[in-house]
């Protein structure tokens, strides 16, 4: 079993957040407050990447503010969600 951690990006937006993965495109939630997109997200995250093969590589929040064209505001929440997954066994 490995462990990935995916930054998580909250939005708020008027009484509702949401939320979104920069490295998972598609992979996003909406929830009436903080806590609940966050719980959102990691079901959100697993039921994304279930049927990948390997996950896509989580990249650090320096990488996208730099080069990944990230903007954050200064009311986003920035956080971690982590992601296990089975590594495939190698056949011959």
């Amino acid at each position: 079993m490995k462990t990935l951690q995916y930054l998580f990006i909250i939005e708020r937006a008027g009484k509702n957040c949401s939320g979104y993965f920069p490295d998972v495109p598609g992979c996003v939630t909406t929830a009436k407050n903080v806590e609940k997109t966050l719980q959102n997200a990691a079901e959100a995250l697993e039921l994304h990447l279930e049927e990948e093969s390997r996950p896509p590589r989580p990249r650090p929040l320096t990488w996208h503010l730099d080069k990944g064209g990230l903007s954050i505001q200064p009311t986003d929440i920035v956080t971690w969600v982590p992601y296990q997954y089975q590594l495939a066994l190698a056949t011959a």
